[in-house]
């Protein structure tokens, strides 16, 4: 059967999208822009098989269907903006294939006006064909999550913004076979500022509770049963955990290289949060020492060290940072995560633990960084000499909570 769809980009966008496509019945095929990370586990991805998703390395397929969905990953790149290099490469390889009547759609996460500036460009220049008027062009805001049981791309609503109405009507009608609402922007601009600022406001809003923490432990304030207190506000407050720093494939945007504006708020943000690693290890060795141990020599295990929990992604994960620092310390550090087999930092091979029990009650101190839903917080504080709780999952006064 000839694909509906082709998915361009099999890293942390693309692969959910394709997920949700097959499962909706949509023949769709993958096409890989580089080496990408996805966040699907192995059985996830040999079930999409089953179903009927097939990868393809020919371009030429990519102008067989009814639809073509960018989905390029678009890290930091060295000045600080986000690297579109990719969303490029993709674009130039869709448009030398490029067919009338195809609705093209980004997901990119990109800064506002990539959708009508530089990716409208490639097409048209790369097929000879007119957005607008032979082919249909939208940009849609990805709002995967990884691991994310209650909220799925079904029940996920999906923004939409198309170069003209008849391009928005056209992504709406594709999306609108594999997700239950859809929203409509009034263009590209507004759905690539939608992520954007959703990315952002995440952002904001760690590095505020993250700054809390580090308050509260100075004046010896009890964060947790603050945060349980004023979550019960029904209006004007919503809850987020401080913890060791920020990973995923979201990155706040400086929108400086590409616009000439930079969002005050979302820098402070970043830097407030990247500052979380150095203070995890601030804490600890701070800890080490009221036990009468240095961290030089101090044996120290790490629990979890993907960047969110019960996932093998370790894109921006706090906890090689963490590793560093505490090696450059002196401390012999080891780790635990159901979830990775081999973890290298700077360049070597980190001891695993195999029984986290055994491991956990040899360690000098154990900093937990990420909550695998496999862990026995219970059992771990008993077993533990000295632990470090980052996430505030273990039970009150069972731990040093951050």
């Amino acid at each position: 059967m000839p694909a509906d769809l082709a998915v361009i980009g099999l890293g942390p966008y693309g692969l959910p999208l394709a997920q949700a496509a097959v499962a909706a019945g949509i023949p769709t095929i993958g096409y890989r822009t580089g080496p990408e990370a996805g966040s699907l586990s192995a059985a996830e991805q040999r079930r999409m098989l089953a179903q009927g998703f097939r990868t393809t390395t020919s371009p030429a397929e990519l102008g067989r269907v009814r639809t073509a969905v960018i989905c390029a990953p678009t890290p930091r790149g060295a000045d600080g903006g986000l690297d579109l290099s990719q969303v490029e490469t993709a674009a130039r390889t869709l448009a030398a294939r490029l067919r009338p009547h195809t609705t093209v759609i980004l997901e990119s996460p990109v800064p506002p006006g990539t959708t009508e500036g530089p990716l409208l460009r490639l097409l048209e220049s790369g097929s000879g064909l007119r957005a607008g008027r032979d082919f249909h062009l939208a940009h849609s805001p990805s709002r995967v999550d990884p691991g994310n049981r209650d909220f799925t791309p079904a029940n996920t609503p999906k923004v939409i913004g198309g170069l003209t109405p008849a391009c928005t009507e056209s992504a709406a009608a594709f999306y609108g076979r594999i997700t239950d609402k859809v929203v409509r922007a009034r263009g590209p601009r507004e759905a690539e500022t939608v992520q954007l600022l959703e990315t952002n406001f995440r952002h904001v809003n760690i590095a505020l509770v993250n700054e809390m923490a580090a308050l509260c432990h100075d004046l010896g304030i009890d964060l947790w049963d603050v945060l349980r207190c004023a979550e019960t506000k029904p209006f004007g407050f919503h809850a987020f955990r401080p913890g060791p720093g920020v990973g995923g494939h979201a990155v706040p945007q400086d929108l400086t290289a590409h616009a000439g504006r930079t969002l005050r708020m979302a820098e402070l943000a970043q830097e407030v949060n990247s500052r979380m690693p150095r203070y995890v290890v601030q804490r600890a060795a701070a800890l080490l020492n009221e036990h009468g141990k240095s961290a030089r020599g101090a044996r120290v295990l790490l629990l979890g060290v993907t960047y969110k929990a019960d996932l093998a992604d370790q894109q921006g994960s706090p906890a090689h940072e963490i590793a560093v620092r505490l090696m450059e310390l002196g401390a012999s550090v080891s780790y635990h995560d159901p979830h990775v087999p081999s973890w290298n930092v700077l360049d070597r091979p980190v001891p695993r633990a195999d029984s986290l029990y055994e491991a956990a009650a040899e360690a000098d101190l154990t900093i937990l960084l990420q909550q695998h839903r496999t862990y026995d917080l219970q059992g771990l504080s008993v077993k533990a000499q000295l632990l470090l709780d980052t996430r505030g999952a273990t039970p009150t006064g069972a731990a040093h909570r951050l």
